[in-house]
């Protein structure tokens, strides 16, 4: 017994020793300029107190802080908050860590510091410095030479997941001989991927997929670093063939990914492991199956003036005609030639007996409006008809009539809302108006738009009045008044929504118990595009003519408490095209080859140009990709063509790929993401008759799992059976097949297949995706008795 209490008494002291020992290395900070340090950083990130709270030691009771022997040498910011005046206006503002002379490492991955990377970063940080992780923190801009420059300890550097762009800092790159860890993907860059990267002599992981990269793999000369063990360079725009250097080091390493490129010729060695560590698909080599078609890769090559080594197809053998068979080659021509012209004479014949009726019809309904229309002079049906044949947005109600919409306010009360229209109040500096925030008598928050003679469109607001005269609609921004006696300034006021527009909410949460920058969840991102396809309904098929925003972006979806969308950024709404005057001829001239100007662009006043710039929106809630929707420039574009191509009715897969990082769901919502994606495609088709109305987006976004999911028996037939025109998914889905062949290069044919094989092999289970799709006409029908006219 006495023996046994020795051991436990030695036990006991050994721990001691061993706390003891701990204690000591970690330690109580005992650098002042460390704690000046992160009592800086504290103060520019406006972290919580709770994080890291006041007269309390750093090393012990700050998160994310590490030291040794009283100094600190790891930070890390994943998981904490800022505080609410933090969130207010968040920055990349880290200039604490140039005093934090032993700092190893420093770690930001999910929290947000907009802005772009300090060029001091590269001389400012410690000698002794190793590892920096950026990654999701909604970085934005180049990457400066400088601020890599100096970092010659760095082993881990990860800015993926971020809106870097520009080309990448090929000297500074090639000066981190240490490098271990190279994660550069889910950016925008441009130009070619840096030679030197390749030769860098510790570099075991580079990943840069989905970064926008292009050029050709260096050739003779250049042999990759052996140490490599982990590549990908999936989802790009890299061209050319494979050189031996670099298919020998694909057969060695433990994984690599060239899918998604435009790599053409043969591999060679890497053909006996493409099944195994390497991944390839998606490519133009012609030595391997699951690649893209001939045309994609033609016309990729051609458009960049690069030869293309491509399969030539052989010419088939044409046979010698036999003798006497000249005679029937004759009297077959002269057949052809009596069916062609008997044919376009009653071609002619039936096109001359449409424009006739037309003509007739059209002088019906002019004798009759001016006959007696009641209450409507002549001249201004005559601007309202030129108005709506032009896309203009001349409003068609009298000014009468206009000031009857909504209350009519005091110019002194609305200047005492806003301080005289102080410019502390200016909310935005619009070219329909300047916007104000103000707070009336009665306590009511507003926001007051001020049209003066300095603005670029001083008619705009007849627009807005306009338009609120048809009615005010829920999803419409809150039109409260109006203030119209000053001959030189017109005033507008809205009810202010608390929660902004999308663009600033989208990864901000404002309610009063909430801490800190978060993403919205995936309920209210399906709540906001369905509000928005509701508003956007409404102009396109409830208003008579069909009205098109021609604005939809993030910054014109506003939110209020509790995430309900009001539509804003009405001046711009005007009649679509023609409506006002379109015949017989006119639709049925509306063919699927009909160029779209929306994709390109410019403002076009049709409601497919609406839906093209909702996809945009979609792919903005599914992505989390900040100012899509607000941009039209090449990067903008390059971005879409290749996020589309992950976009797949067959794959659900695919979908991990672009889905936003911060988002949390289940599979129920996984599915949910990946349909509203499908209905982005959908939006985004280059042809404007190609894309679906409003009225079938919205239904898609009200039904999301029946897009991708079977229905269950009789109750899908029942439904199939009572619809008036059939399925409206059929409908549907119909422009989003057309769609998949034209946004890009696309996968879609060659995945169709690969499903269907493995379907009639036996291969698929009830895990696999594909076992769960079926065919589009048999996805959600219409409900029974709707036939509205498409547009």
């Amino acid at each position: 017994m006495r023996a046994r209490g020795l051991r436990a008494a030695l036990l006991l002291l050994l721990l001691l020793l061993l706390a003891a020992a701990v204690l000591g290395q970690q330690g109580n900070l005992t650098s002042r300029a460390d704690l000046a340090a992160l009592y800086a950083l504290r103060g520019s990130l406006g972290l919580r107190a709770r994080d890291w709270p006041r007269r309390a030691d750093p090393c012990s009771a700050w998160a994310g802080v590490g030291c040794r022997g009283g100094r600190v040498v790891s930070l890390s910011l994943a998981g904490l908050r800022r505080t609410r005046l933090g969130r207010l206006a968040p920055r990349f503002d880290v200039d604490g860590l140039r005093n934090l002379s032993r700092l190893e490492s420093f770690a930001a991955a999910g929290f947000a510091l907009p802005g772009s990377i300090p060029p001091w970063l590269g001389a400012g940080l410690a000698p002794t410095f190793q590892a920096l992780d950026l990654s999701a923190c909604a970085v934005t801009g180049e990457i400066a030479a400088s601020a890599l420059t100096g970092l010659a300890n760095l082993t881990t550097l990860n800015l993926s997941g971020n809106l870097l762009s520009g080309q990448l800092p090929a000297p500074a790159l090639a000066g981190l001989a240490r490098l271990r860890v190279l994660n550069l993907s889910g950016n925008a860059f441009s130009g070619a991927l840096p030679d030197a990267l390749w030769s860098l002599p510790e570099l075991t992981i580079l990943d840069v997929s989905r970064t926008n990269l292009t050029g050709a793999l260096p050739g003779a000369g250049l042999v990759p670093s052996p140490s490599l063990q982990v590549l990908d360079l999936s989802g790009n725009l890299f061209y050319g063939t494979v050189p031996d250097s670099f298919s020998q080091l694909f057969s060695t390493v433990a994984m690599a990914n060239i899918s998604g490129n435009y790599f053409e010729g043969k591999l060679g060695v890497l053909s006996s492991v493409a099944g195994g560590n390497v991944s390839s698909a998606m490519n133009c080599f012609i030595d391997l199956a699951g690649q893209r078609n001939q045309e994609d890769c033609r016309q990729f090559y051609a458009g960049r003036g690069l030869p293309y080594d491509g399969p030539v197809p052989a010419p088939a053998p044409q046979p010698a005609p036999p003798a006497g068979t000249n005679k029937k080659r004759h009297k077959n021509l002269k057949y052809i030639l009596i069916g062609a012209i008997g044919g376009g004479v009653l071609l002619v014949a039936v096109v001359a007996a449409v424009v006739f009726c037309v003509v007739c019809s059209g002088r019906r309904r002019g004798d009759q409006r001016e006959g007696g229309a009641p209450g409507a002079p002549s001249g201004a049906q005559g601007s309202a008809r030129a108005s709506a044949a032009t896309g203009g947005a001349q409003p068609t109600a009298s000014p009468a009539n206009m000031a009857k919409v909504g209350d009519s306010f005091a110019y002194d009360l609305l200047a005492g809302a806003t301080s005289g229209f102080a410019e502390e109040r200016v909310i935005k500096h619009g070219h329909s108006g300047d916007l104000y925030y103000g707070l009336l008598q009665d306590g009511t928050n507003v926001v007051v738009k001020r049209i003066t003679s300095r603005v670029i469109r001083k008619d705009a607001y007849m627009t807005e009045l306009d338009l609120f005269a048809k009615g005010l609609h829920q999803r419409l921004v809150p039109f409260m008044g109006h203030c119209l006696d000053k001959e030189d300034q017109k005033v507008l006021v809205y009810r202010f929504v608390r929660n902004g527009d999308l663009s600033s909410s989208l990864h901000r949460k404002q309610g009063e118990e909430e801490e800190g920058m978060q993403s919205l969840d995936w309920i209210k991102r399906l709540k906001i595009a369905t509000g928005v396809a509701e508003a956007l309904c409404y102009l396109h098929h409830e208003c008579t003519p069909p009205m098109v925003h021609r604005d939809v972006q993030a910054s014109s979806i506003l939110l209020d408490d509790k995430f309900e969308v009001r539509l804003g950024s009405l001046s711009e709404v005007c009649p679509q095209e023609g409506e006002s005057h379109q015949n017989v001829i006119t639709k049925l001239l509306r063919f699927s080859s009909t160029a779209d100007q929306g994709s390109s662009g410019s403002p076009s006043a049709t409601c497919s140009y609406d839906v093209y710039c909702f996809g945009k929106v979609l792919l903005e809630l599914v992505t989390g990709r900040l100012g899509i929707s607000a941009s039209n420039d090449s990067t903008t574009s390059d971005w879409l063509d290749n996020t589309l191509r992950y976009i797949n009715i067959y794959e659900k897969e695919l979908m991990s790929k672009i889905i936003d990082p911060s988002l949390i769901i289940d599979e129920d919502h996984l599915e949910e993401v990946w349909a509203m994606a499908i209905v982005a495609k959908s939006c985004l088709n280059p042809r404007s008759s190609k894309r679906p109305p409003m009225k079938y987006i919205l239904k898609a976004l009200e039904n999301p799992l029946k897009v991708v999911r079977e229905d269950n028996g009789s109750s899908s037939a029942r439904l199939r059976a009572t619809s008036s025109r059939g399925s409206w998914n059929a409908a549907f889905f119909g422009s989003w097949r057309h769609s998949s062949s034209e946004i890009g290069p696309s996968r879609d044919d060659h995945m169709f297949k690969r499903s269907e094989t493995i379907k009639s092999s036996g291969g698929s289970n009830g895990e696999h995706s594909s076992s769960r799709r079926r065919q589009s006409k048999e996805i959600f029908p219409e409900p029974s008795g709707s036939r509205d006219t498409e547009d």
